[in-house]
């Protein structure tokens, strides 16, 4: 008999099925268990959240204005010379308090409103006085020291020279508008430079500050604006560029304490901070708050530092070495911000020295944060009223000396000249106005009035005419 092909294949579909259940249903052999030796549990080592305190330098920062001590600011002398007071003749009817006599063999010499100046009329029909100094029977100019001594030019028109500069209009552009020669316009402003500088280091002095920002921006170079560099050319060519400008800025009075220009270095660091120093009263300490390069904090530490003798650890063994460590009331904060495809995508905040605390509590009596929207909101006026560093102007930065100068102009017409918005002060009654337009409510203020520096508006004529003392005078009780 013939075995039936469908019996066949059942009885194999059966048997593969028994081999199955066999295979899974029966215990394996019990392997031995690898020895193991137990670990201890290790946790993951979290980065604290809060900075580590500041350890001080083993050496003193090395600044160089402090090694060849350069002292900028003003030394006055012991007393001033007696008051002059003239019972002879008529009357004085011009006001000689604002200038001094020129000869420095004259015991009078740099000393404002001692009653040894008086007027002698407009010699050969001069447009200018000429003064005499009853000490020393010596003649000069009322224009002595000025911008205008000299010259043959209307003194309006150098005025207007100077406030087209001022106002952010290049060499050459001021000098089509006025028909005058380039050259021409350049030696004013280099002249109206050396006497700003001047005015600037006689009136800046012996400052009570809060808070003080920092920053630093660059002038665009010819070369990248053409296109000759590449993005990332640009960027190496930037770094190492010396048309750097650093700018300080007083947040509250909006006064520009110091610009300068050099390379983003630690020396041009150090310098900035060891002239802001020289512009503070002694005990001042203020509050630094600057955008996250590194160089500020060992340039803040260098000026505003002393030396601590750190405690002993152990009982034997030599003393430890002392350390230039922070004052105690110094307070810095940094600004972070993160950049991303020439985009912003994060600002963080960073107290360096001392606590968070400290910081908001000084920031906390004008209702601010950390930040440096003040200095950043100072630099765009540079951009807009200094034309070498512009970012959209054809009169692109060429030397240094020539940017130091139109910075010069710009720092004493902000402070002074330029009254800010933000700085006016309500009057207490209206003021009815000569035409037809409505009452004046608010009362001009610039920063220089809002630090206590003077007391007016000053016109660009007015602090051109100024002769700055070569020594700082005493306070009139």
């Amino acid at each position: 008999m013939a075995p039936d092909p469908l019996f066949s294949q059942l009885l194999l579909v059966v048997l593969v099925l028994i081999c199955l259940l066999l295979h899974i249903g029966w215990p394996d052999p019990r392997r031995p268990a690898p020895h193991t030796t137990a670990k201890p549990d290790q946790h993951r080592r979290k980065r604290p959240k809060e900075p580590k305190p500041f350890a001080g330098y083993m050496h003193k920062p090395i600044c160089e204005a402090c090694e060849q001590a350069l002292d900028t600011r003003l030394q006055a002398p012991g007393s001033p010379p007696p008051m002059l007071i003239l019972t002879r003749g008529r009357r004085r009817t011009v006001d000689t308090s604002r200038h001094f006599c020129p000869d420095h063999d004259c015991s009078y010499h740099g000393w404002l409103g001692r009653g040894n100046i008086r007027a002698n009329g407009h010699p050969g029909g001069q447009p200018w006085r000429q003064l005499q100094c009853v000490s020393c029977q010596g003649y000069f100019s009322e224009t002595t020291g000025t911008l205008f001594h000299g010259k043959r030019s209307a003194p309006a028109l150098i005025v207007h020279v100077i406030a087209c500069l001022a106002e952010g209009l290049g060499i050459r552009g001021t000098a089509r508008v006025f028909e005058l020669d380039p050259n021409t316009v350049l030696e004013w402003l280099v002249e109206a430079a050396e006497q700003l500088k001047a005015f600037s280091g006689y009136f800046l002095c012996e400052l009570h500050l809060n808070q003080v920002q920092l920053d630093e921006l660059y002038a665009v170079l010819s070369a990248v604006r053409a296109g000759g560099l590449s993005e990332a050319e640009a960027i190496e060519r930037l770094s190492r560029s010396p048309h750097w400008v650093w700018t300080a800025i007083d947040p509250e009075s909006k006064l520009l304490l110091s610009v300068q220009v050099g390379e983003r270095t630690l020396a041009m660091a150090q310098a900035m901070l060891h002239q802001l120093t020289q512009l503070l009263a002694p005990g001042c300490v203020p509050l630094f708050l600057s955008d996250g390069y590194a160089h500020y904090l060992t340039a803040i530490v260098t000026h505003c530092g002393h030396w601590v003798q750190p405690p002993r650890r152990q009982a034997t063994g030599p003393a430890p070495k002392p350390r230039w460590m922070p004052l105690p009331t110094l307070l810095y904060a940094q600004v972070i911000k993160t950049m991303r495809r020439r985009r912003l995508v994060r600002v963080s905040h960073r107290v360096v020295l001392g606590t968070l605390e400290a910081v908001q509590q000084g920031l906390a009596a004008c209702g601010w944060q950390i930040q440096t929207a003040f200095v950043e909101r100072l630099n765009l006026s540079l951009r807009q009223r200094v034309a070498a560093i512009g970012r959209r102007s054809a009169t692109t930065c060429k030397g240094e000396e020539g940017l130091r100068q139109q910075l010069a102009l710009f720092q004493v017409y902000h402070n002074f000249v330029l009254p800010h918005a933000s700085l006016r002060q309500a009057l207490a009654a209206p003021l009815p106005t000569h035409g037809t337009g409505s009452a004046k409510v608010w009362q001009p203020c610039t920063p220089a009035m809002a630090a206590g520096l003077t007391d007016h508006v000053w016109s660009l004529r007015e602090v051109l005419r100024y002769r700055v003392p070569p020594r700082p005078q005493p306070q009139v009780a």
